[in-house]
This record gives structure tokens, C-alpha cells and sequence, in this order.
């Protein structure tokens, strides 16, 4: 399985990309294909998805919309190019659609319904916050893991987290995040 693939995007089409990568044109599926540009550089973070009648890329623009794709697709309803489809909008907001429980936001994407929306959030719900936090350094990634272990749900923790001083010891950090929560 492919990881990633850097190269020049050489053609950008309504639904794909093709990069050249050291001679060799990759057309990948991406989600927004206006944000790349043609002769330019990117590193395109993908998924291969292969069955015996088909065999295509899926592109992602940073590693955490991947992530979010990976655990799409898991969902029992939701294939790929539904997923995809889903990109649409920024990943933050895929993110707290489900942990708010918005059926609204998530209906409003091609081919999801009321019955799936419920499906994604009843698989996805609390489980999509290590997605959401990459920018952590691993003091607050520490801080994270032991509020969850004190049974704070990752919603309300993520709300709190800008608000605490990533510099400061980890029992300080905790001691402010009760606090706050």
C-alpha cells in the first residue's frame, strides 16, 4: 500500500489530480482539486483501494484527512467516494459534527441520509479527537490522555485546551484543566 507520493502535479481535472512522479503520471482522486496547482510540487498523502474490477488512488492534502478518510470508510454505508465527498468542508467541522451529535451537517453531504449520519457519529463519536489534536505537543497529548482517564469526554477537553499553558509542568496543566472543566 502506498503511504504518500511527492511529485509535480502535471493535470488537474473536476475530481482528480495526476502528479508525475520521476516519469511516471499518478491520477489520483482528491476531494478539492483546486487547491493544487499544475507544475507545482505536493506531497499527496494516499489510499489504495483495490478489488477486482477496480483499482484507484485517493489523495489527501495532509496526513490527518487521511486519518479521517481511513476511519470513514469503516463506517457500515460509507464507501469512498461518499468519504471523499465529505471533504468538501474543512475536517474540523466533519470532526465536530459527530462529537456535537449534528445530523444537519452531516446530512448535508451527498448520499448521507438521517440513518447514516446516526451510523457515523454512533461509530465515530469520541474516537476522531487523536485526529483532531496534531498540533499537540506531547505535553498535551500527556495532558489529554489523563483527563480522558479521569472520564472527561474528548469534546469537552479539546474545548479547554487552548486555554492551557503548554509550557507549564503536567501536573500544573491538569490542575488548571479541572478547573476549567
Amino acid at each position: 500500500m502506498y503511504a504518500y507520493i511527492k511529485g509535480m502535479v502535471t493535470e488537474i481535472g473536476g475530481s482528480y489530480i495526476v502528479v508525475d512522479h520521476q516519469g511516471l503520471g499518478y491520477m489520483i482522486s482528491v476531494a478539492m482539486p483546486e487547491r493544487y496547482q499544475v507544475n507545482e510540487t505536493y506531497t499527496v498523502y494516499l489510499y489504495q483501494y483495490v478489488r477486482e474490477d477496480e483499482q484507484s488512488l485517493y489523495g489527501f492534502f495532509t496526513r490527518e484527512e487521511k486519518e479521517l478518510f481511513l476511519r470513514l470508510i469503516n463506517v457500515k454505508g460509507v464507501g469512498c467516494k461518499m468519504a471523499l465527498g465529505m471533504f468538501t468542508g474543512s475536517i474540523e467541522g466533519i470532526i465536530d459534527a459527530i462529537e456535537r451529535e449534528n445530523i444537519l451537517y452531516l446530512k448535508k453531504f451527498p448520499k448521507v441520509g438521517e440513518k447514516l449520519a446516526r451510523q457515523i457519529i454512533l461509530d465515530l463519536k469520541g474516537k476522531l479527537v487523536a485526529t483532531s489534536k496534531t498540533s499537540l505537543g506531547p505535553d498535551q497529548s500527556e495532558l489529554v490522555d489523563a483527563l480522558k482517564a479521569l472520564g472527561y469526554k474528548p469534546a469537552n477537553i479539546q474545548k479547554i485546551l487552548p486555554q492551557i499553558d503548554q509550557n507549564a509542568k503536567i501536573e500544573v496543566q491538569i490542575r488548571e484543566a479541572l478547573k476549567r472543566l
